[in-house]
């Protein structure tokens, strides 16, 4: 399982920047609209210590990080939802994605162009919500009209009507520029109109663009301005995530190979880790996503699962074999692994397990699985 995320946002604020930055990928990046149509696409490996510590341990043949794939939108504008800016376009690549990470431009440089001649992060913020809010009413719309037609069906008038009363729940919210996410809706509901896709129903990330400047404020534990303050606020009240990059500084540090040179330009910025690993980590929290670690000396490996997933359905995450097959897991924590050095000395201390069907697998976890097809 990779995580899909797609970064959105105006023209200008920095997305295309951020993708380079983040994916290694040499996305089209230029001081003026629309210079990115077709979305770029960049899979690149979730940082993870723990993994580098098995590495180390095990010395495999091949060492396997878990990946992301980021994918980066064309800026969107006022009337985008209208088909303004191509923006229908651009709308109908964001449906295709798991999760959202909208860059909100949170600097000023006169040099660079603002799609609306001013830096106003709580306005760009507005603009977004609006149109993807748009987006989603007409869906609805087509989704309702369907619906009605279809009630008078014996057969399907239940299912009809479980339909509709979740729609009236979300089209006022919508029509107020809210978001499906925010909508109290039963477990019922939201699969009744699940294959609606709202935009607004996925989980989304607010990702502050500062300069250097804006870092260091931060990373010194200072608000890091009112744009910033904005994002936060907005960010609070949505019970959404907010990270902050400095583009320019990712993209310089994705030049730098060598590992001492790395260390001090984060030293320089007081950082402890870089924009895209905060972004990676808080997009794993939003989605409640969990890492578990297959190690050995032909492969060391991390793997993606959801918070709740039990030992069977993490083995299907390597192999639908595994899951159907399942008879018992060999599990110990990294923390065990780290502490005792290697799996015998595991063993002898009695933390060596057996664990079956109705295992909850943990983040952490060193796992082995036997299976029989």
């Amino acid at each position: 399982m990779a995580l899909n995320c797609g970064i959105v946002g105006l023209p200008n604020v920095g997305k295309s920047t951020i993708f380079s930055a983040l994916s290694g990928a040499a996305a089209e990046a230029a001081n003026y609209p629309f210079c990115t149509i077709d979305p770029n696409r960049g899979i690149v490996n979730v940082p993870d210590e723990r993994l580098d510590r098995l590495v180390e341990i095990f010395k495999p043949k091949k060492t396997i990080p878990a990946i992301v794939e980021f994918v980066d939108i064309a800026g969107l504008v006022k009337g985008a939802s209208k088909g303004e800016g191509l923006g229908n376009q651009f709308l109908s690549h964001i449906r295709e994605l798991g999760m959202i990470a909208q860059v909100v431009r949170c600097f000023d440089d006169p040099d660079i162009i603002h799609v609306n001649n001013r830096v106003d992060s709580e306005s760009d913020m507005e603009t977004i919500g609006i149109e993807l809010a748009l987006a989603d009413l007409e869906t609805l719309e087509k989704r309702r009209e369907r619906t009605q037609r279809v009630l008078k069906v014996q057969t399907e008038q239940k299912q009809a009507e479980l339909v509709l009363a979740a729609l009236e729940k979300i089209a006022p919210v919508l029509e107020q520029g809210g978001s499906v996410r925010s909508v109290d809706l039963e477990d019922d509901e939201k699969a009744a109109v699940y294959d609606c896709h709202f935009i607004t129903a996925k989980p989304q990330i607010y990702v502050c663009n500062v300069d250097e400047a804006g870092m260091k404020a931060l990373s010194a534990g200072e608000t890091g301005g009112p744009h910033v303050e904005a994002v936060r606020k907005r960010a609070a009240a949505e019970h959404s995530a907010m990270v902050a990059i400095c583009g320019k500084f990712e993209a310089e540090l994705g030049a730098i190979e060598d590992p001492e040179e790395r260390q001090a330009f984060f030293e320089e910025l007081g950082l402890r880790e870089s924009g895209f690993s905060a972004l990676i980590h808080a997009a794993y929290r939003l989605l409640g996503l969990r890492t578990f670690f297959t190690a050995g000396a032909d492969e060391c490996r991390a793997w993606t699962i959801h918070a709740g997933d039990s030992a069977p359905r993490a083995a299907g995450v390597i192999h639908t074999d595994f899951e159907k097959g399942f008879i018992k897991a060999e599990v110990y924590s990294y923390e065990d692994i780290v502490r005792y050095g290697t799996e015998a000395r595991i063993k002898e201390a009695g933390k060596y397990r057996l664990e079956g069907k109705e295992y909850i697998v943990q983040d952490g976890d060193v796992m082995f699985f036997k299976f029989n097809v």
